[in-house]
């Protein structure tokens, strides 16, 4: 199966938002390069987008669906671009960012056994878990409004009486 990269060049990605329902979410450390990131990956030709969440969800944490709660989801698709650098401009179709659609998941079992060796080459070698608003702060640059409007979006669902308040460091 190959990666599905629209007329315009983004690269359909689904995301997950992993939750204990306290409002914490699971952040994984990228095993080639450090960086702390939400479970995400690309979708593969036929598939739904509900179907690569499971694959991906498996293949980057080693949990099954049985294991959480579909939550919810974004309602639209969002969209980053790649910083030119990061473009691999060798490989076609030619990729320029990501469109995301991105799943508010909750665990069924807080005491769930992660594991990063369902593929040869895994996305993290570790995770932790974080306040909601943290992931804006650690992801890598180009990702951040995308991080701030997808967590700004599920907060209704997380968080039904109101989101928790924007850190300090929030309009820096």
């Amino acid at each position: 199966m190959s990666d599905v990269i629209d007329a315009e060049g983004f690269r359909a990605n689904v995301g997950i938002v992993l939750t204990r329902g306290d409002g914490t979410v699971l952040l994984g450390r990228r095993a080639r390069g450090g960086g702390w990131q939400f479970p995400q990956g690309g979708m593969q030709t036929g598939e739904t987008p509900e179907e690569s969440l499971f694959r991906e969800l498996h293949e980057e944490i080693g949990l099954k669906s049985q294991d959480v709660e579909l939550v919810g989801a974004t309602r639209d698709w969002l969209r980053y671009r790649l910083p030119p650098r990061y473009v691999r401009r060798e490989q076609l179709p030619l990729c320029i960012g990501q469109k995301q659609r991105w799943f508010l998941l909750r665990l069924r079992d807080n005491d769930v056994k992660f594991a990063f060796t369902a593929t040869s080459e895994p996305e993290f070698d570790q995770c932790r878990w974080a306040n909601w608003w943290e992931p804006v702060r650690e992801v890598i640059f180009f990702k951040r409004p995308v991080y701030a409007q997808m967590l700004t979006e599920l907060a209704a669902l997380e968080f039904p009486q109101g989101a928790p308040p924007l850190p300090a460091w929030w309009d820096e």
